[in-house]
């Protein structure tokens, strides 16, 4: 990797809770990206970058122009950056690859670094229980349920889409931030699960919204990656180790 570093972030909610908390968090973002770019071999920003995220054929969400800037120079320059699709940015289409140069990955992805196995995806849907949300993303990942919100104005679209996230506690509240064990943590009980059959060494996973290194098994490593409303973390693999860090801004 000639002492280059690959980094992984995910969760940034930009949007909420408020307009001016947002745009605080959102110039923390730019200048933590700032701050890897001169080792950054490669950046995977594991989902929901975004509260909401939804592309009309010319109409994009406004706001976020800083971060959106800032992710044009950084493939400008070179490094590639990988956006994993979230629950709360599920729509997003071809804005980020035409226009920033960006990879868009609907699904986890496995990746070969200095002969470690990454196993890399926001983690939403994975592993047992959740029916609930599981029905519901495939509702949105529909082709006819896509076509007819578009059929809505973007001012009201948006408008919906922002009142419905307002509601959400899982990210304004306190309700992802306690850790009960690993037994009961979904991601680690599916990556346990798929490390039965499967060869990997870290399954990096965002959505939870808990900073989390766990040991499965003395096989692999489980880490989540966090979020950026409370914690600031991030996680970077130095080619020799991979480690969960917190960006003191």
């Amino acid at each position: 990797m000639d002492h280059k570093k690959i980094y992984f972030a995910s969760d940034f909610h930009l949007g909420v809770p408020s307009y001016e908390s947002s745009l605080k968090r959102e110039k923390l973002v730019c200048k933590w990206l700032d701050s890897i770019k001169h080792d950054a071999a490669e950046i995977f920003l594991v989902g929901d970058l975004f509260d909401f995220w939804y592309e009309y054929k010319y109409t994009i969400p406004k706001g976020t122009v800083r971060l959106i800037g800032k992710i044009a120079e950084l493939t400008d320059s070179g490094i590639p950056v990988h956006f994993f699709v979230g629950n709360h940015d599920l729509w997003m289409k071809d804005y980020f690859i035409q226009e920033l140069n960006v990879s868009i990955h609907h699904e986890p992805v496995t990746r070969v670094f200095n002969n470690k196995v990454f196993y890399i995806g926001h983690g939403d849907g994975l592993g047992p229980g959740d029916k609930g949300y599981k029905l519901l993303r495939k509702v949105f990942a529909s082709k006819t349920c896509q076509w007819l919100f578009s059929r809505l104005h973007p001012n009201l679209a948006f408008y919906i889409a922002k009142q419905s996230s307002k509601r959400k506690k899982d990210i304004t509240g306190d309700k992802d931030e306690k850790f009960l064990g690993a037994e009961n943590e979904w991601l680690y009980l599916y990556s346990r699960d798929y490390l039965k059959n499967h060869k990997v060494d870290y399954f990096v996973f965002g959505h939870r919204h808990l900073p989390l290194d766990l040991d499965i098994e003395g096989k692999a490593r489980y880490i989540n990656l966090g979020e950026w409303i409370h914690y600031n973390t991030y996680a970077v693999f130095d080619g020799e180790k991979m480690e969960l860090k917190t960006f003191e801004g």
